[in-house]
């Protein structure tokens, strides 16, 4: 997977996990005054997703409420992207999300998880990147953990499970998903 090379890891009780810990207690303050608002309150829920994010995202960006995230400085939008209702981003790492995105309701991109052996479980958080390539559609249901790369111009079929890097051009689907065919040209 392409986010191996940049692996974030947060041991528990040390000031990055503080960080961590305040990042998300200011999410949790942030995110149920943007769940308040309607799909119809534009500029209201980009202004509270830059605040979320950290940085300004274009005027063209729509993001449908509910969304969730555990912290938000660590996601990164393009141009005329579109986030539909309830979303989960859990952005321990990096998201990238690239240009004329499309994501569907119900999706969740995952980078954070805990070590597989029982005795590491709690001693510390890892972290590996997302990033979602331009003009990439995701449809409902879909989770992508971390350390994914989907190439650009890429579909996920509704309620896949993406676990490895999606070649560009291709529509993927299943749990893992794989490669169903090539949209190349279309």
């Amino acid at each position: 997977m392409s986010g191996e090379r940049s692996v974030k890891i947060i041991p528990v009780r040390t000031p990055e996990s503080k960080q961590f810990v305040a990042d998300v207690e200011r999410a949790m303050a942030i995110t149920p005054v943007l769940n308040r608002l309607t799909y119809a309150d534009t500029d209201e829920v980009r202004s509270l997703f830059e605040e979320l994010a950290g940085h300004k995202v274009g005027e063209h960006f729509r993001l449908v409420p509910p969304f969730y995230t555990d912290c938000g400085r660590n996601i990164r939008v393009g141009a005329r992207v579109f986030i539909n209702q309830n979303c989960t981003f859990y952005a321990l790492a990096e998201i990238v999300i690239g240009d004329d995105v499309l994501i569907g309701p119900n999706v969740s991109l995952i980078t954070s998880e805990h070590p597989v052996a029982p005795s590491q479980r709690r001693a510390h958080l890892l972290g590996r990147p997302i990033t979602v390539e331009n003009g990439v559609w995701i449809a409902a249901g879909v989770t992508v953990i971390g350390g994914v790369t989907i190439g650009e111009n890429s579909v996920v079929a509704a309620g896949s499970v993406v676990t490895r890097d999606v070649p560009a051009n291709t529509l993927v689907g299943g749990a893992p998903a794989r490669v169903i065919r090539s949209i190349a040209g279309e």
